[in-house]
């Protein structure tokens, strides 16, 4: 896990400017930092590393990394580059070190651009080949690593954090004000639907596409995977949970790869849960754990986590939200962010990120998709009973839904069992609450709703738009600036490509049973996760209420709120805004909208 950064064009850049930029990488890469630079004909090229050392900590396998013609810059993990390395000694290779790096790098000699096929792995990486004079960058398949680029009259630019591109170019961007508006009134899940970023001219590379760019800059680009539904009919139920208990346990033997100690974060939920189960009861590894504990009982998840320290003997370590300079810390993420932090989740988490941080661990394991994986949120179990309508298994389904799931169900629309059956276009769920909040906007703001089609399948061609539009994307980038602020690797054991295609190869009448969600899930860590948490059907989330982390009632904070000065008033009624203030509690979706807002409007004043 590092920070990368790099140039090519007609510029050239002063040692002060790679020296500036590289400060700015400190925290992505404390343990070693340089630069190295190449001319092709009057095409400057510059490559720009900072190192976390998380796999052969000896400066031999510090970046720049060169073999032969070829110089590597590399932020992420190849969790099998122990079996790609054996591989590739059969075909003549010889290494001098023990990184993933070198396997990387040798990988592109062997295979060229098609070496990405053989990773499984997270990972954004650029490849300078000075005989071909082309620069090949490739993102991993999930996007777990970040990849932003931009181009100018001189060059194109591309980095770790867009702050990078900021410093290489000397240049203030301009704000994207319909991405922010998207943001603020349509929700978090409208943020990855189209090729945009906080900032009109920068853009990222789309997950699992590579991109070569040559000494005239001229870019391709091309999408080396392709996520597919592939439902195997004859598969039985018990091949079902085996398959994922096997891939499972696979990908977690794969990222429990580190030579720096490992800790994981805790909630209350089956996700994480079943990662630190199995990594202590089933590899056997002394374990150290971290959760958040909110006193709101919509969000206290104390007893199912303090179920699985019980039975895994962890070390466990609470944190206790308050109101104790939680403003001055949001400033701090959201300066570093480069954007609005997007949700109360991803500010608690930062928590997490500092107390891991501060206790010695260098790597941190997170529970992460496997709600799009394995049917976790309530509106899947609507579009189960939809797929599973007409069969021999919808009578119980609905009896299931109706007994077990009703109860917990807040939203009146998702407690129609028939929704999807009756409307299959159903969508205003996803943008929760936002013809309210359109309301709140000073501008006109309408977006039409955006859905790839995977498949025809309408329950999975939502959890593929969750996986790779809305839900996941979101995750992963406040999750990866998280723990990179902390200089911290996250590491995503659900998101592992053989994994997620077993996944995907699952009839849907196995997914949801006996009012169960991620029922596969749950019955392949029988045996290895505690029964109190894997048979528990609410589901909390990881969360906590706004007025957990912020005092409303401070007339400091409620000035600062109502500044009318701030540019956010040029978008949102201050009115509006100012009517939410007294309501305690909060109800999730106000919850949602103020600590959105509040994180908008620092955003805007720094920018």
């Amino acid at each position: 896990m590092c920070g990368i950064a790099g140039y090519i064009g007609k510029n050239f850049f002063y040692d002060k400017k790679i020296i500036n930029t590289l400060g700015l990488m400190k925290n992505r890469g404390p343990d070693h930092q340089d630069w190295c630079s190449f001319t092709a004909n009057d095409t400057n090229i510059y490559l720009l590393h900072s190192r976390l050392s998380i796999i052969d900590l000896d400066e031999r396998s510090n970046q720049p990394f060169k073999f032969g013609d070829c110089t590597l810059i590399f932020n992420g993990e190849i969790y099998n580059y122990i079996e790609v390395r054996e591989e590739l000694k059969k075909r003549g290779h010889v290494f001098t070190t023990d990184s993933d790096t070198e396997v990387l790098l040798k990988a592109y000699v062997e295979y060229g651009e098609k070496c990405v096929e053989y990773f499984e792995g997270m990972w954004s990486f650029a490849i300078w080949n000075d005989v071909t004079h082309k620069l090949f960058l490739s993102r991993d398949r999930f996007a777990e690593k970040p990849l932003y680029y931009v181009r100018e009259d001189d060059g194109i630019y591309f980095g770790s954090e867009i702050k990078f591109l900021k410093s290489l170019t000397d240049k203030k961007f301009e704000v994207n004000k319909n991405h922010v508006l998207c943001n603020l009134l349509l929700g978090y899940k409208s943020l990855y639907k189209a090729e945009e970023t906080f900032f009109t001219k920068v853009k990222e590379l789309k997950y699992a596409s590579s991109m070569y760019i040559d000494q005239n800059l001229d870019i391709i680009t091309n999408r080396y995977w392709e996520p597919q539904l592939r439902i195997d009919n004859t598969m039985s139920l018990s091949e079902a949970i085996e398959g994922t208990r096997h891939y499972l346990l696979r990908s977690l033997k794969f990222r429990l790869r580190s030579d720096v100690p490992m800790a994981f974060c805790l909630s209350g939920g089956v996700d994480s849960a079943s990662l630190a189960s199995i990594a202590s009861n089933h590899f056997g590894h002394d374990i150290h754990t971290f959760s958040i504990i909110d006193e709101d009982e919509r969000y206290n998840e104390y007893d199912n986590i303090m179920a699985t320290v019980d039975d895994t003997g962890c070390n466990n370590n609470l944190i206790k939200l308050n109101y104790q300079n939680n403003l001055e810390r949001l400033m701090e993420l959201t300066a570093y962010h480069d954007a609005p932090v997007a949700t109360i989740t991803f500010f608690v988490h930062s928590m997490l990120s500092e107390q891991i941080s501060n206790s010695g661990f260098k790597v941190a394991f997170s529970g992460t998709s496997a709600d799009e994986l394995f049917t976790g949120y309530y509106d899947h179990f609507l579009l189960h009973l939809s797929s599973v309508h007409g069969g021999s298994y919808h009578a119980a389904a609905v009896s299931n839904f109706r007994k077990h799931l009703l109860p917990f169900v807040r939203n009146p629309i998702l407690q129609n069992h028939n929704l999807y059956i009756d409307n299959p276009d159903y969508r205003k769920h996803v943008f929760d609450n936002s013809d309210e909040f359109v309301n709140f906007s000073n501008v006109k703001f309408q977006t039409p709703f955006i859905e790839e089609s995977f498949t025809s399948n309408l329950l999975r061609n939502r959890m593929l738009n969750e996986l790779f539009h809305e839900a996941t994307p979101l995750i992963l980038h406040e999750d990866d600036l998280n723990s990179m602020f902390y200089s911290i690797e996250n590491r995503s054991p659900f998101l592992d490509k053989n994994l997620m295609e077993f996944a995907y190869s699952i009839p849907d009448k196995y997914l949801i049973r006996k009012g169960y969600g991620k029922y596969i899930l749950r019955e392949a860590v029988a045996g290895i996760l505690n029964d109190k948490v894997r048979m528990d059907r609410r589901k909390k989330g990881f969360n906590a209420s706004i007025n957990t982390i912020f005092n409303f009632s401070d007339k400091n904070f409620r000035d600062f709120i109502m500044d009318s000065s701030s540019p956010i008033y040029d978008l949102i009624k201050p009115s509006l805004v100012e009517s939410l203030l007294d309501i305690n509690p909060q109800p999730n979706h106000y919850s949602k909208f103020l600590f959105s807002f509040i994180s908008t409007k620092i955003f805007l004043e720094s920018n």
